[in-house]
């Protein structure tokens, strides 16, 4: 009796939606060229909020070398969207994440990977109404940042902002209330709002050629202790570190690049319109590569005016474009920044609400929430009750926390989040059956015995002695169960070795590269497990299935993405873990109290809505 609870726990855990296929004609749309892909990439990518955060990485982080933590989030994003891309593929249908996995993975991967975004979209919401409140303080002044930190600064642990955040609030209430009565994002507003994203790097570039000074790359000990011994600023100076380009060295690109992760996620939405490219394979590679580069061509252009501009221990870290301007004399170019920037930021946070509360309707629906969240009203055909949850969370978060802590935690929602994605891709390419449609569930019904005989064949009863020679010479050259759990073994292997191998670069990696005995050679010894490993999945046959797009150079690429991912991971703060946790353990209550006995996997007879619904993260 046990051992049955047991295994139907189990399936509950991995059990698949099917996805139910649409009418022809509602998948049929018009094909989209490669410069259609890149133009709707740039403009989910280009966001106003991450211009905000230049302010606090350069001051406190990374200095004027920003720019290469935008190249080494590229790099990282590429790899990311590549297995994402093929994550999609399983699922030939626009939507999030959470989407593909709950019908690629089970609901137990989908949850995951659902609250983890879930996680990045208040974070993210927080951090853009808190970046909103101090461009609107900029412009009057800076007085009421002023006048709430005399009053609360003292009172306030040290855990949480200086002060709360009545601005942010009051923007988070009114946005919420406006979306409660039906508020959209109209075309007109997606066009303006991507017409100031492109005029800030513009004009900033430009000012950065005219105002900027390469001198302000080569600073000193010398021009810090003059910059700061007479300046009237009204805030204070940031460090200098040991000056020059790189002032924080090494550590501090890789902590900034860790938290400026997430200053391509736009760029997903342009991987599920792929589908209806000509050719994606090549549409989505050559779309992806242009549109990151464009991304990092805007973002590495306004922080290098940045700090041509303004020595970086003197930009301000919260509103840093307006305030570089008055601090060059050009006052009225600043205010006119300042009145773009809260344009485009109030329309960032629109869509991360859109996106939050959708989200959360579709895990809601599916039983992995609550299911009063999945409610819609009759009168407003909104879901109030998601809605207003996620505007309570976010009006939480943004009131205390500290915008550089929420900028952590969105890191922290998303990387494992694209960590699991990779590993997904990695298991899956190498499994047997892939079910993802109910007409093919069907089939495979009708056909079941067949199968069963030819699968019999190749694959008898497996021993030791026999997984062990699969692991060089497999039985056969389509996977079977016996390669799916070779991979799925070595996979979770990996998983760990990199981890290991990330904890000793990231805590000690000036040892392991000067040669220190003890920990180069746990290094080298993990490099070679890892290798060994990642033979033996190389040589496990792969799924003949035909994807609309594949990860070129398996399973290399998706192995560099979760290192580099797990590495980034490393660089984060404690706190920020600590807070993360806080979130998984909530997570996990209501995953384990409600979702368990409430989930509609227990009812064959009824089919999930958020197979049918699109919920772009």
């Amino acid at each position: 009796m046990l051992r049955q609870y047991v295994r139907q726990f189990h399936q509950g855990l991995v059990r698949k939606w099917p996805l139910e296929p649409r009418e022809e004609s509602e998948s049929r749309r018009a094909p989209l060229s490669t410069l259609d892909l890149v133009t709707f990439g740039v403009c989910r990518t280009l966001g106003a909020g991450v211009y905000v955060l230049i302010g606090v990485i350069t001051l406190l982080i990374a200095g004027p070398a920003i720019v290469i933590c935008f190249l080494v989030v590229a790099l990282c994003s590429v790899l990311s969207e590549l297995c994402y891309a093929e994550f999609w593929s399983y699922v030939p249908r626009s939507g999030s994440a959470y989407l593909y996995s709950i019908v690629a993975m089970g609901k137990l991967c989908a949850f995951i990977i659902g609250w983890n975004i879930l996680l990045y979209l208040v974070a993210a919401a927080s951090c853009v109404t808190r970046a909103w409140s101090y461009a609107f303080d900029s412009l009057i002044g800076n007085h009421i940042s002023k006048a709430l930190d005399r009053t609360f600064s003292p009172h306030m642990p040290s855990f949480l902002a200086p002060y709360p955040d009545f601005i942010a609030l009051g923007l988070v209430l009114l946005m919420t209330g406006l979306l409660v009565l039906g508020a959209r994002v109209t075309t007109l507003i997606i066009k303006v709002s991507t017409g100031l994203n492109l005029f800030v790097p513009i004009f900033m570039i430009l000012s950065g050629f005219i105002k900027g000074d390469l001198h302000n790359w080569q600073l000193t000990e010398q021009d810090y202790k003059s910059n700061t011994s007479g300046s009237s600023s009204t805030f204070r100076v940031g460090p200098l570190g040991s000056g020059g380009f790189v002032p924080f060295g090494f550590e501090g690109i890789v902590q900034g690049a860790a938290i400026l992760f997430t200053s391509y996620f736009g760029v997903h939405g342009m991987v599920t319109a792929a589908k209806e490219a000509p050719n994606p394979q090549r549409s989505i590679s050559l779309s992806l590569l242009v549109s990151i580069f464009i991304g990092f061509l805007a973002y590495s252009g306004v922080s290098a005016a940045l700090t041509l501009m303004v020595p970086y221990y003197r930009i301000y870290p919260y509103s840093p474009l307006p305030q570089a301007f008055l601090q060059v004399g050009w006052g009225p170019a600043g205010y006119v920044v300042a009145l773009v920037l809260l344009c485009t930021l109030l329309y960032s946070f629109l869509c991360a609400m859109l996106s939050m509360f959708q989200l959360t309707r579709a895990m809601a629906a599916d039983g992995l929430l609550f299911r009063a969240l999945a409610q819609i009203h009759t009168r407003t055909g909104t879901p109030i009750m998601a809605i207003l949850a996620s505007g309570t969370l976010t009006g939480l978060t943004a009131t205390l926390l500290r915008i550089l802590d929420l900028v952590k935690l969105m890191s922290a929602g998303i990387l494992p989040a694209y960590t699991l994605v990779a590993v997904s891709i990695l298991v899956l390419r190498y499994q047997p059956d892939q079910i993802l449609s109910k007409r093919e569930k069907t089939e495979e019904g009708n056909e079941i015995s067949d199968h069963e005989a030819s699968l019999s064949e190749p694959v008898p009863e497996a021993g030791p002695l026999r997984i062990l020679k699969s692991l060089w010479f497999p039985t056969s050259t389509t996977p079977n169960q016996i390669s799916g759990q070779i991979v799925n073994g070595c996979a979770s292997l990996l998983v760990l070795l990199l981890s290991i191998l990330s904890l000793v670069l990231a805590q000690w990696p000036r040892r392991v590269f000067s040669g220190d005995p003890g920990l180069t050679t746990v290094a080298v010894l993990l490099l070679l497990l890892i290798t060994g490993v990642t033979v033996i999945i190389w040589r496990q046959p792969q799924s003949p299935t035909s994807l609309t797009f594949r990860v070129p150079a398996l399973p290399v690429l998706p192995l560099v993405s979760i290192f580099v991912n797990i590495y980034l991971m490393m660089q984060i703060t404690s706190g920020t873990w600590i807070l993360f946790g806080i979130w998984m353990a909530i997570g996990s209550v209501i995953y384990i109290g409600y979702e368990i006995r409430h989930s509609l996997a227990g009812n064959k007879h009824q089919q999930p809505s958020a197979s049918t619904t699109q919920t772009p993260d």
